[in-house]
């Protein structure tokens, strides 16, 4: 890493510090939020006695005329998260964090979702800004951020669910 990365991401880490503080709750409530930004994906970890879980969502904006757009990420945090609702069911491949294969699935389509508190960080990178403000639930999602949101909330509750190996399926030529 180069002096100048050094620097920004010490300036970043500060900001970050900064952010935490302002929204007065324990920086360890931040842990699955900063995995998220900095890593991508969905994250979840117990802590403290507290479950701790966020889910991103993707939404991609395009002007067809000019041809140029951006995905901003949503990422939502939350602290002792509560599924409230599941719905419809999709079959999918899932890769967790501490296994070396992917495994078949079956997931909600949309779920609804609360916490004990909630906060939204908007990721933009078209201004290089990370809004957050604190949301009121429940919440809910579609697809993959309801696929991601249940597949926490089952390690957070230590939920083992049916999974089948890609070596279970078979190549068809066709």
């Amino acid at each position: 890493m180069q002096k100048d990365e050094i620097q920004k991401l010490l300036k970043f880490s500060i900001s970050e510090k900064e952010a935490i503080k302002s929204l007065n709750l324990p920086e360890e409530v931040f842990l699955p939020l900063f995995f998220s930004i900095r890593f991508g994906g969905d994250w979840s970890v117990n802590k403290n006695s507290k479950k701790l879980m966020s889910v991103k969502e993707k939404v991609t904006e395009y002007d067809t005329d000019k041809k140029i757009g951006y995905t901003l990420e949503k990422i939502y945090l939350f602290v002792n998260p509560v599924l409230l609702k599941e719905e419809g069911v999709v079959y999918r491949m899932e890769k967790c964090g501490n296994k070396n294969e992917r495994e078949l699935v079956k997931r909600p389509y949309s779920v609804i979702v609360d916490g004990k508190y909630i906060l939204e960080a908007v990721l933009n990178p078209k201004d290089l800004k990370i809004a957050i403000k604190h949301m009121k639930g429940p919440l809910k999602f579609h697809g993959p951020a309801a696929y991601g949101a249940s597949h926490e909330i089952d390690h957070l509750n230590d939920i083992k669910n049916p999974k089948i190996p890609f070596w279970d399926f078979e190549y068809v030529l066709g």
